[in-house]
């Protein structure tokens, strides 16, 4: 019998969440006080609530809370901070694995540098690897509105960051009227400097922009992919190639890509073989945790445990480690969730 307290105990892989929609209230309230800037409350409670998305008409307007966020983030004190209490929460919730998004770009308005950012960013990771056992790696995304040379400094800085826990490269932000082929430059660099490529697409736009991510941005795996269904000979392509779907059910409902759970593609996903596990997108944000995404498909989409398990060794399967470190992780997965009966 599956339960929330079930799901919450399984070893689970968290693939796709940022940084910056991801604080806890309580610290956005101590680092608005001391940076002086102004949330909307200082009652964390309030806050919690005023930062769930529930009122979003599309993926652009839902991309405006972050204005509450990244201003909170822009000194390394506090970019180390968050990181390490990502870990601390993701350790919560079951999470053996765990990926982290976020554009370093985004903190330097105040004067530090994308390597500095950085060095604050796996600081804390690693603080919170060593403290509660999650191995946590970073994914640097750049924006789809930044000037392409933008994406190519970030990817160059990824790539410089490789042996210090930058696994990927990304592309997120406003996704429609934005094809991510304007920034092939920067996914050339990252694909030669050995990163894995995931990129968010089809979300916001159609079946067309997971085309333009996997053949001319070289994606190993796709971020939302809500409307690869579009293309059936694409999503076969997808299937074939054992292509990972990251997908985020909460979130896709909040930027209205999709109208309800019970209409989310990835039951038909999962049923057409398509390799498919569940990411949370941001805790903050959406509100929830990893744990809640999979009682989401088990309550509204009709996921099983079997189905369950087999999401979540997608997500073991698909994580951007070198692959000892990889099967080590899928191996111990395996065996715990055969024991958690």
């Amino acid at each position: 019998m599956l339960t929330r307290e079930l799901l919450r105990r399984l070893p689970k892989a968290e693939l796709h969440t940022h940084l910056d929609g991801s604080l806890r209230p309580e610290t956005m309230v101590e680092l608005a006080r001391a940076s002086r800037f102004e949330l909307p409350t200082s009652d964390p409670e309030a806050l919690r609530r005023f930062m769930v998305v529930d009122d979003a008409a599309s993926l652009e307007d839902y991309l405006t809370r972050f204005d509450y966020t990244i201003p909170l983030l822009q000194t390394p004190e506090a970019i180390e901070r968050v990181s390490y209490e990502m870990v601390e929460d993701a350790s919560r919730d079951g999470v053996r694995y765990l990926e982290v998004r976020y554009c370093p770009r985004l903190s330097t308005r105040n004067g530090l540098s994308i390597a500095e950012a950085l060095d604050a960013e796996l600081r804390g990771l690693a603080r919170g690897e060593k403290d509660f056992g999650v191995i946590a790696r970073v994914i640097n995304c750049s924006l789809r509105h930044y000037d392409p040379a933008v994406s190519l400094e970030i990817a160059r800085a990824s790539v410089a960051f490789r042996d210090r826990g930058v696994v990927a490269f990304d592309l997120a932000g406003g996704e429609a009227g934005r094809p991510p082929a304007v920034h092939k430059e920067a996914f050339d660099v990252a694909t030669e400097g050995l990163l894995g490529i995931t990129v968010h697409a089809g979300e916001a736009a159609g079946a067309e922009s997971i085309a333009e991510a996997l053949h001319l941005c070289h994606a190993d795996r796709i971020g939302h992919g809500t409307r690869l269904h579009e293309d059936k000979k694409l999503q076969d392509f997808v299937r074939d190639r054992r292509i990972l779907i990251e997908t985020n059910i909460t979130s896709n409902l909040q930027t209205r890509a999709v109208a309800r759970a019970a209409d989310h593609p990835v039951r038909g996903y999962f049923d057409a073989g398509v390799a498919v596990t569940l990411c949370t997108d941001g805790w903050l944000m959406c509100g929830v945790t990893l744990s809640d995404e999979y009682w989401l498909a088990h309550t509204q989409l009709g996921f099983t445990r079997e189905e369950i398990d087999e999401m979540i060794l997608n997500g073991f399967a698909g994580a951007y480690l070198p692959w000892p470190a990889r099967r080590a992780l899928l191996e111990s997965a395996r065996a715990e969730l055969a024991d958690l009966q």
